[in-house]
């Protein structure tokens, strides 16, 4: 969030109308004299040392008519409330200049599971994957309304423990189940998420249930709306039966309710920003979630409770219904228990929407017979090589991908951008779409009110030049320029979780990552390896990890206190 941006990564890991910098001038300008404030001081030349520029006095002069009009402007707009799920006019595009995109879809042939047995202590079923549960489901060993009773009965046993529902939908979801069961028992078979009962991070608005953003100023707002992943997901006959936590306004795991709890270590949080999904996810409390990503807030969640994240390309999954933090950075995609699961979910939430003219219909052609031997995997060297706290993890998952017949080619992301002063793009951003929460001093209702928090970041926005804004964003142009000529040579880059500026740089450039687990601490806390993919590219990286994992067992492993 702040031009220190390491410091932002590990206090976040945790989602334009732009001011210029006379906006922030008010806070010394007198309204009775432009020149001076009460206080004698001249307010312009205040204002010009906050953004490190500097003009002469009789420039300054001849600024302050100029400067009392833009204020009268300002409050203009002001006077108009603009919604949060209003977008700016202004739209990103990840494609490198001159690149081209496969956008011819081939069938998918899925590898799923055919000799799945129901187990005797159902209990069991809380931790198989999607592709296992829909093998049940089709077969009718177990009903959608079983299934789904089971979910509902461990999101009430352990929410208290874990603090990761917002909101239970149970009447509802066990309607919806009855309804499924007869669908298939009639031969309306939809597709593997059909009776699936999942969980959405609560920023997506369902019609008829709250949508609190995880933070005291909304806790009982409303949307009157279905967020289009939502209404993908329950076309597609999954069930949804809770609104998860998420660290207020997309940021940690602290929310209103409480602080969302690491399942495999009670003491932790969940990190954040999609707390909730992961913790959830983890604790066998749904079959796989919701989750989404503007700095890190899959990724590290899912490292934290060691499950499976997909951060999709920017652009790949509709953001209408969501609640907007970073119109150019927000993501949306599923954590779950296998890479195979995130595959099916993106299927289905993936695609073009008219609501939200960020998206694009590019092909996902997932195949998962990949061969490691004509694979082009490349990693980043000189972040394996730095002394950290999960090298050794690192290591043996990259000898694990050696063997299994990949040629890894050591690689560097670029190094001469200065990739930490662009994060003032995501806290521009967040400033204008909590604008109103700040002017109105609602801000102060949020549960964390310390220095490294939203509501000093929101103000903090305000202080950003519009110049600025628009220089740092022609500085992202060219970081996507340079990551391209990487990327385009490889089909798989290998990346540690965290480290150096790859989190901030390929949320920056749009490029999709799996997030998998690959080991514990010597203190017994999860870990994770990053594989990131060419934009619009999801299918080779979640085919990479899904051959990974069944040449490991890290993703079976679940956390003992929830078994």
């Amino acid at each position: 969030m702040k031009p220190s941006t390491s410091k932002f990564i590990k206090s976040r890991i945790p989602s334009v109308t732009l001011f210029s910098f006379v906006v922030f001038i008010m806070i010394f300008n007198s309204c009775q004299n432009p020149s001076k404030n009460d206080g004698g001081v001249d307010s312009v030349a205040v204002a010009q040392q906050l953004i490190g520029l500097e003009f002469t006095q009789s420039e300054r002069d001849s600024l302050r008519d100029g400067l009392k009009e833009d204020l009268g402007a300002y409050e203009q707009l002001r006077s108009r409330s603009i919604g949060n799920e209003i977008p700016p006019s202004i739209w990103f595009n990840p494609a490198p200049t001159g690149r081209s995109f496969n956008q011819k879809q081939l069938p998918i042939q899925w590898d799923l599971p055919k000799q799945v047995q129901l187990p005797e202590n159902k209990n069991e079923l809380a931790f198989y994957t999607v592709a296992q549960l829909a093998h049940l489901i089709k077969t009718r060993q177990i009903t959608s309304f079983e299934l789904t009773q089971l979910y509902l009965e461990r999101l009430k046993k352990f929410n208290d423990t874990l603090q990761c529902v917002v909101t239970l939908i149970e009447e509802e979801a066990l309607d919806k189940a009855k309804r499924v069961d007869k669908e298939i028992a009639q031969g309306k078979y939809k597709g593997p998420l059909h009776g699936i009962p999942y969980g959405v991070k609560d920023l997506l608005a369902v019609k008829g249930y709250k949508t609190t953003w995880g933070a005291m100023p909304y806790k009982d707002q409303t949307i009157d709306e279905t967020a289009t992943i939502v209404r993908k997901l329950d076309a597609a006959g999954a069930i949804l039966i809770a609104k998860l936590s998420l660290g207020a306004l997309a940021w940690g795991d602290v929310w209103y309710g409480g602080k969302t709890k690491n399942p495999w270590n009670l003491e932790q949080g969940s990190s954040g920003s999609s707390a909730g999904s992961a913790s959830a996810t983890s604790a066998g409390l749904v079959a796989f979630s919701i989750g989404t990503e503007t700095l890190g807030s899959i990724v590290s969640p899912s490292t934290r409770c060691s499950v499976t994240g997909l951060r999709p390309t920017y652009g790949r999954v509709s953001r209408h219904g969501a609640m907007a933090l970073s119109w150019t950075m927000d993501k949306i995609g599923p954590i779950c228990r296998s890479a195979e699961d995130c595959a099916l979910v993106f299927e289905v939430i993936r695609g073009q929407d008219d609501l939200d003219q960020s998206t694009v219909d590019k092909a996902f052609n997932y195949d998962p017979d990949i061969n490691f031997k004509t694979l082009r995997v490349g990693y980043l060297k000189s972040l394996f090589e730095r002394d950290y706290f999960n090298k050794k993890n690192d290591s043996i998952c990259l000898e694990v991908i050696k063997d299994l017949g990949a040629t890894l080619v050591p690689v560097e992301l670029p190094n001469d951008i200065p990739v930490g002063a662009l994060s003032i793009i995501l806290t521009a951003e967040a400033g204008a779409a909590f604008d109103e929460l700040t002017r109105n001093n609602r801000d102060s209702l949020l549960v964390r009110q310390i220095k490294n928090a939203w509501p000093n970041v929101f103000r903090q926005s305000r202080f950003i030049p519009a110049v600025e804004y628009i220089q740092a964003n022609r500085h992202r142009h060219t970081l996507i320029q340079e990551v391209d000529k990487i990327m385009k040579d490889l089909d798989i880059l290998v990346s540690p979780s965290f480290g150096g500026s790859q989190l901030l740089i390929t949320n920056l450039t749009g490029h999709p990552c799996v997030v998998v687990p690959n080991g514990f601490t010597e203190s017994g806390n999860p870990t994770s390896i990053t594989f990131l993919g060419n934009l619009y590219d999801e299918a080779s990286i979640l085919a990479f990890a899904k051959v990974f994992q069944e040449a490991t067992d890290f993703d079976d492993k679940h956390p003992p206190l929830f078994k």
